[in-house]
């Protein structure tokens, strides 16, 4: 069970990395005109940006239920 765990804590880590990267690649690629709309609409890229960090949120979130698994886990064993 434990192995188990680990393997699910790395891949939430790898998921967190990687949610991470395309929020801050998404970031970068948005240009001044689209954060300063007129029309008071986000723009795609401000959406997908939006979409990253929150999906960086949730795999944080996961990890860090993982990790208080295993420590339940290691305490009561």
């Amino acid at each position: 069970m434990n192995t188990l765990l680990v393997i699910a804590l790395i891949l939430a880590m790898a998921a967190t990395l990687f949610a991470l990267i395309r929020g801050i690649v998404a970031f970068l690629q948005a240009t001044k005109e689209e954060l300063n709309s007129p029309d008071g609409h986000p723009s795609q890229s401000s959406l997908k940006q939006n979409r990253m960090m929150m999906n960086r949120i949730l795999f944080q979130a996961a990890a860090v239920i993982i990790v208080a698994l295993l420590l339940l886990m290691k305490g009561s064993g």
